[in-house]
């Protein structure tokens, strides 16, 4: 039997998997930031863990690990690379192959060799890959080079929105009430001036209040989420476009968490279907239901020269992380 691990690495937390060639899957680690454009050390530590979490719940060494695929955020440039490059190597891991974030959603998301994927998590980013396997990344490098939103984005546009309420620069909005109870205080005034007085951290998860707000009918809310998917679709559109795949019938893969477990009404969805399909008309919109490690899982089968067969695939992209009590489980009968 041969090993294969699928390494998923993000700006809140990374998961490595472990699966053996038959597609099951047999741990997952964990860690936190594991983009080392945020910080280099932490996104070292971070993918350490999770390699070595993962490793010693399936009760393998690294020896046994026939390759490795690392998908990780911010591996967008070959200066990047020459970061991370050594990072993986001290892991004396004998086979491996780094891509960005992007390439193992994309390939958990679609049977086609080719296609785009679109994540909005912490982050925002998008790339494509077409038939002639040319590729192209759009964005994914913050506000400054032509992006919007994501988590940490999002998270500003509600605090934002919250202080012009409470100032009167805009209209009042349901944001206030559902941004001081989240963060455990009295009224917009005491937030405001914890956060002038200590510079106290907005946490990422703020941005899912949009999808609240929304649900009660807010239009600052739902202002802010419009752009969110209109900048989305403007991203896919630019891909396809850059790659010639305007005549191609291909999967739009949907991934990270603001657009696989925010967007439940399919505000965000609808948005991006309308602008890629004015780009690309037999495109396809699909949400990734598997983690984005398993397309990471896929990439090290085939880079060894396994052929994924398609009992192999739906084992792998059936596992989503609820399965890991019950992978932990199996372990300790074991």
């Amino acid at each position: 039997m041969k090993y294969y691990m699928g390494i998923d690495a993000g700006g809140s937390k990374t998961y490595a998997l472990v699966a053996n060639s038959e597609g099951t899957i047999l741990s997952v680690g964990r860690g936190g930031n594991g983009n080392h454009q945020t910080n280099r050390d932490q996104a070292e530590a971070s993918l350490r863990s999770a390699v070595s979490d993962a490793l010693r719940q399936a009760q393998l060494n690294v020896d046994q690990i026939e390759f490795a695929w690392f998908g990780l955020a911010g591996a967008d440039r070959e200066s990047d690379y020459r970061i991370l490059r050594p990072i993986i190597q001290k892991m004396n891991l004998p086979n491996t192959n780094i891509s960005c974030d992007t390439t193992i959603a994309l390939r958990a998301g679609t049977n086609q060799p080719f296609g785009v994927v679109l994540i909005c998590g912490t982050g925002v980013n998008c790339s494509g890959m077409n038939r002639k396997g040319e590729s192209f990344q759009c964005g994914g490098f913050g506000y400054m080079f032509g992006d919007f939103g994501g988590g940490q984005d999002l998270s500003i546009e509600v605090f934002r929105s919250v202080m012009r309420a409470w100032e009167g620069r805009e209209e009042e909005t349901s944001l206030s009430n559902l941004l001081i109870n989240k963060l455990g205080y009295e009224s917009v005034e005491a937030l405001r001036d914890n956060f002038l007085d200590y510079s106290n951290y907005l946490p990422v998860e703020v941005a899912r209040l949009l999808f609240d707000a929304v649900q009660q009918g807010d239009e600052v809310a739902r202002r802010i989420l419009v752009k969110q998917g209109e900048e989305l679709g403007l991203a896919a559109a630019a891909t396809i476009n850059r790659l010639a795949m305007n005549e191609e019938k291909f999967d739009i893969v949907l991934a990270g968490s603001i657009l696989t477990r925010g967007d439940q009404d399919g505000l965000l969805r609808s948005i991006i279907e309308r602008k890629a399909k004015q780009a690309a008309p037999r495109c396809s919109i699909t949400i990734l239901n598997t983690e984005p490690a398993v397309g990471a899982l896929i990439l090290a089968m085939e880079s060894s020269g396994v052929e994924v067969s398609p009992d192999i695939m739906n084992s792998l992209t059936e596992f989503k992380l609820k399965n890991i009590r019950n992978i932990q489980n199996v372990q300790k009968t074991m």
